[in-house]
């Protein structure tokens, strides 16, 4: 049975849901003042936990003049509150030998923690600290701004990094995912700290707030502390406030998506070219998704792979070859990669289309949907292991789903997907416009000229 995350008028404050999951553990989900969502997961036998504090914003969400500022709130949130420093900060994680960290991303942002369960408290306590009160200092506000610039100076060093931010501007365009997460230089160094400041006290709000947990956790203390945090960190919680909607999937899109495919080459004099193919796919929530797991495993998710047996197995093109597809609100995106000698990118190019193509037509075989089902599953029961992603597969089925589903369920739901629901599915991702994406030593346009071969 799936736990139902799903807000409305029963969703508010007050509201609880509780469920066994797999293996004994438990998911509990409470609704307090103020619209913040509590969720935890206990896994028994385990002594350590992780939490999480998320915001249900992400870049997609910036207002023109302030873009970058999520992912700035980001690196900003780590220096320094009204009650610590940044080294008092750094010092309250490394006193208890906890790990802390952050994940800015296009629709939600995550600060987590992992930690002896006895520390739990103590990340709790610095977390909400730092999600309500940071004074966003002018001077350390600077500093960032340096640190900043220089990381995206690395990623732009690297052409895999390069070669798949210029795969989301070619597909989304000027929507307002097509935009890097991390910003530009450009709008890094234009940025002001009263846009940053601005920004902060709009989105990180009570009713944006999700507390996840998982491993050994006690739900009521840590409903009880989230609350004493938050208050003390100045946030005023409205004991009537429901939790803010989820995003609309049927609105219309911010932006505009391109209508057809886009052809980019980017120079960088580097030994190997970097190829992107693909467009448009199904969204997060999209109910083909389960068959898109499948089909991604089959086509391109391992060393059994079409792509990987056909381009380097058979024809030594490629190093790295795989495929793969993000999933948001009302748009998505699914890829194929390549690295390859730059000469052989026209070649590859037209390998890559023709798999598409070949899937489209033929489908897969039955060996081919049990192996990628195998792979699947497998890989899910391994992948959560780990209190660290325990807690994150709460964080993004409250803010992306809705909906939680038990190991079990989905593992149910991977094993119902058909042969022909995936070679649906590879039909309409084969008619999508394509567009391609090459980076590497280039003096001429070779992307256009490789999309136009066919």
């Amino acid at each position: 049975m799936p736990v139902d995350l799903v807000l409305g008028p029963s969703g508010g404050p007050g509201t609880e849901v509780s469920l066994e999951q797999d293996g004994g553990a438990r998911v509990r989900r409470s609704v307090l003042p103020g619209g913040i969502r509590v969720l935890t997961e206990v896994m028994p036998g385990v002594r350590s936990a992780t939490v999480g504090a998320w915001v249900a914003v992400g870049s997609r969400d910036e207002a023109d003049g302030h873009f970058g500022s999520t992912h700035f709130l980001e690196h900003l949130l780590f220096k320094g509150t009204a009650r610590r420093d940044a080294m008092a900060i750094a010092e309250a994680f490394d006193a208890v030998g906890g790990e802390a960290n952050a994940t800015t991303g296009k629709e939600h942002t995550c600060y987590y923690a992992r930690m002896l369960d006895a520390d739990l408290p103590t990340a709790v306590d610095v977390i909400t600290d730092m999600v309500t009160s940071a004074v966003l200092d002018p001077e350390d506000f600077e500093t960032e701004r340096g640190v900043i610039l220089e990381e995206l100076a690395m990623n732009d060093d690297d052409p895999s990094d390069v070669v798949h931010e210029e795969f989301n501007r070619a597909v989304f365009g000027d929507h307002a995912l097509g935009r890097p997460i991390g910003g530009t230089p450009a709008t890094i160094r234009a940025v002001p700290r009263g846009a940053v400041w601005e920004h902060y006290r709009r989105t990180y709000r009570p009713d944006e707030l999700v507390v996840a947990a998982a491993g050994s956790v006690d739900h009521e203390a840590l409903c009880a502390q989230v609350l004493d945090r938050v208050r003390a960190g100045g946030w005023m919680l409205d004991d009537g406030a429901a939790p803010v909607s989820r995003r609309d999937e049927a609105a219309p899109p911010p932006g505009t998506l391109p209508a057809g495919g886009i052809a980019v080459t980017v120079h960088r004099p580097i030994e190997q070219a970097n190829v992107v193919l693909g467009g448009l796919g199904p969204t997060a929530n999209d109910d083909r998704r389960f068959a898109l797991r499948v089909l991604n495993a089959v086509f391109g998710g391992g060393m059994s792979s079409r792509l990987f047996q056909e381009i380097r197995e058979r024809r030594g093109l490629a190093y790295s070859v795989y495929s793969f597809a993000t999933g948001y609100a009302e748009a998505g995106a699914f890829g194929l990669y390549a690295g390859c000698a730059p000469g052989r990118v026209p070649e590859v190019v037209d390998l890559l289309g023709a798999e598409l193509d070949r899937l489209a037509a033929d489908g897969i075989t039955e060996a081919e949907l049990d192996r990628g089902i195998g792979q699947l599953c497998g890989g899910l029961v391994l992948g959560l292991e780990d209190t660290g992603s325990r807690m994150s597969r709460l964080g993004r089925s409250e803010i992306v789903h809705g909906r939680l589903l038990s190991l079990d369920e989905m593992i149910e739901r991977i094993r119902a997907v058909t042969a022909e629901e995936v070679q649906a599915l590879a039909v309409d991702l084969a008619a999508a416009p394509r567009s391609l994406v090459v980076v590497g030593p280039f003096e001429h346009d070779v992307a256009l000229d490789a999309l136009g071969r066919r």
